[in-house]
């Protein structure tokens, strides 16, 4: 099925147009943590105001409560899933459901409360939010510190599933593309749900709808991409 033959998705298409005018979403040349040189790049980090950030996090309740999923708390990774991790929490409240939330600290703290766990105590069902995965690793980490703590990780909420191949390092030491992406690794060989506000799809589609000559070529890239490092 081609980018255009999918049914529009007003959320994912207003998320798309919202990363763009706010610079998270990027075209250009960059290079991936899989050595790869995409044509675009997603940076959740520049969601660099109040404004931006409860944009986000309203696309991201209205994804996760129109989803259906049923959790008990939330956890963002350090780093960049603290702000998400707060602002959702907030979101959902505002919508009527107050969630608790926590997030980590990449160096135990040796004084204080100590430990590497801030917030509420991890427990029942829990919701990890991020930006994008790429590898997977952040979320194998989470799954491993929220399980330590005795909690269930459930699902895991993003940004943006960029649908390409994810990558393992084999037995000689070289890294391989697999024939999934690390969405699928999640869903399939760690048996947590995944939602997504928007996909690749959504962004073909969204540059295939402009008039501008300049996104119809950002478009061809990207496609050439998808169809080198992509999965369905």
């Amino acid at each position: 099925m081609t980018p255009s033959s999918h049914p529009s998705d007003p959320l994912a298409q207003r998320f798309v147009r919202l990363a763009l005018q706010a610079g998270v979403l990027r075209f250009g040349t960059f290079k991936t943590k899989a050595g790869r040189l995409s044509p675009y790049f997603f940076n959740a980090g520049l969601f660099d105001d109040g404004a931006k950030l409860a944009q986000l996090a309203e696309c991201y309740a209205e994804r996760i409560l129109a989803s259906g999923l049923s959790f008990d708390m939330i956890f963002g990774p350090a780093y960049k899933g603290i702000p998400l991790a707060a602002a959702l929490a907030v979101e959902l409240a505002r919508r009527g459901h107050n969630k608790p939330f926590a997030f980590n600290r990449k160096e135990a703290k040796d004084h204080g409360e100590g430990g590497t766990l801030i917030g509420a105590p991890l427990r029942g069902r829990v919701l990890i939010v991020d930006d994008v995965m790429s590898a997977g690793t952040a979320a194998r980490e989470s799954i491993a510190l929220i399980r330590s703590a005795g909690a269930t990780p459930h699902a895991l909420a993003i940004a943006l599933d960029r649908q390409e191949k994810a990558t393992e390092v084999g037995a000689d030491g070289q890294v391989r593309d697999v024939p999934y992406s690390a969405v699928q690794y999640v869903q399939r060989e760690l048996g947590l749900q995944v939602c997504a506000i928007a996909r690749l799809d959504d962004l073909l589609q969204y540059l295939q709808q402009q008039q501008d000559p300049d996104m119809a070529a950002h478009r061809q890239r990207v496609l050439d991409y998808r169809a080198r490092y992509g999965v369905l």
